[in-house]
């Protein structure tokens, strides 16, 4: 049950709060910077039990790892540290019923991953990338056209952010735009968290919801491969469904996954990571205004420190395979650890003044698209050209525009602003 603000133990030591509890991640921003500041004074990292959950038993615990040489060492290691026992999105091991629509990549393990990986990572190297530039520009255009039409006072997250990657994603599978909230929507319900909002406070209800959400994306995608198996044209889903790449092409139930993971990766991320760029350029002006100094040249800088303050991932879980030392602390087989990148990306000892909105922060060598390793993000050079070309647009066309109060999504998994009105 959740305690109100003022019911909440003010945090002074490691021992004041617990990052199981669904109540922490309600906390103000400025309390829970200061709890992962108190982790990472720390010598090593802190055990944690797993949250009780009806769905699945409950398992060994967690470590969690909030400094950057460790997520760094971890990353590295993906024969120690596995995201395919239990999956990698969730502390909890996921039901069996859920590896259906959420068993995609990010959940697996070599040699199965890279088998996924090698076949749908061409559709995201930096040359195919450049093929999307002008679609990419074309809608940041009418984005902004809209926006100004509609004049100061509109949701900034539904109407700005959420656009540009949603758009870009569906058109990329070739989902027709009349889907385009059906997606949405679905993929607010698989990244809600614990946000009432989206999944409800029942736990039997949450795992109803999350599972049409997952069924009906997976459908959407499957209606659309079917037809393009007889009708190809030159989208993604023609290109995976009927083209072998090495002798190897996905199945449908891999295409569907696949997908699920796209729209919630894709979409969900890079909006939060636009939605936090504008709140950031309106709580730093003097950032802004060095900015539009030289918008060209400092928007490379911008973007990269954008995502290291917002990291819109919190963390991805692995699982210890067998008795590992790393940085002098035993990790035992079958435990679970944590990589908290929001926390690592604020780690004092890596980056100068932490807390400070820096479009000029170099070297910035943040992991807000994940650690090294076989499961560094695939999407990051999509990711930064659409906040790249979403702030110039606004920027060159409404360059006072600034974000009010954001509501946040109440969730461990994903740093969300769900609502943020905006002025200009």
């Amino acid at each position: 049950m959740s305690v109100t603000p003022a019911e909440r133990k003010p945090i002074v030591s490691a021992g004041d709060f617990d990052l199981s509890d669904y109540d922490f991640w309600a906390r103000p921003m400025p309390e829970r910077e200061h709890a992962f500041r108190l982790l990472r004074e720390l010598e090593r990292p802190v055990f944690y039990q797993e949250m009780e959950n009806p769905l699945v038993p409950r398992g060994l615990g967690y470590h969690a790892l909030v400094k950057h040489a460790d997520i760094l060492e971890a990353s590295r290691t993906p024969e120690v540290f596995c995201s395919g026992d239990g999956g990698a999105t969730n502390i909890l091991d996921m039901p069996a019923e859920f590896a259906e629509y959420f068993g995609s990549m990010i959940n697996m393990d070599d040699p199965r991953h890279a088998r996924l990986r090698r076949i749908v990572s061409r559709a995201f190297t930096p040359k195919m990338i450049k093929q999307f530039e002008a679609d990419v520009d074309a809608a940041a255009v009418r984005i902004v056209d809209d926006l100004i039409a509609k004049g100061p006072g509109c949701d900034f997250v539904t109407e700005v952010a959420a656009k540009l990657p949603l758009k870009i994603i569906c058109d990329m599978m070739g989902i027709p735009e009349k889907d385009y909230r059906a997606v949405f929507d679905r993929s607010n319900i698989i990244l809600g968290g614990f946000d009432p909002e989206y999944v409800g406070l029942d736990m039997n209800t949450v795992a109803e919801r999350l599972l049409t959400a997952g069924m009906e994306l997976q459908q959407l995608v499957q209606d659309l491969a079917a037809h393009r198996t007889e009708h190809p044209t030159t989208d993604l889903t023609s290109s995976l469904v009927n083209a072998n790449i090495d002798g190897e092409k996905l199945t449908m139930q891999e295409l569907g996954s696949f997908f699920i993971l796209l729209v919630v990766a894709g979409n969900e991320t890079t909006r939060n990571a636009i939605s936090h760029g504008l709140h950031l350029f309106t709580e730093h002006p003097d950032q802004r205004e060095l900015l539009l100094q030289d918008l060209d040249g400092r928007l490379p800088g911008a973007v990269e420190e954008i995502v290291r303050l917002a990291s819109p991932v919190n963390y991805m879980r692995r699982k210890v395979t067998r008795d590992h030392e790393m940085n002098g602390h035993l990790y035992r087989e079958g435990e679970k650890v944590v990589f908290y990148y929001w926390a690592a990306n604020r780690d004092e000892s890596v980056f100068t003044d932490p807390h400070r909105f820096d479009i000029t922060r170099s070297p910035n060598p943040h992991i807000g698209f994940g650690g090294p390793g076989p499961h560094f993000c695939l999407g990051a050079h999509l990711a930064r050209r659409e906040i790249t070309v979403m702030f110039r647009e606004l920027l060159r066309r409404v360059p006072r525009i600034e974000g009010g109060a954001p509501e946040r999504l109440h969730s461990s998994f994903i740093n969300g602003i769900k609502r943020m009105e905006c002025a200009f």
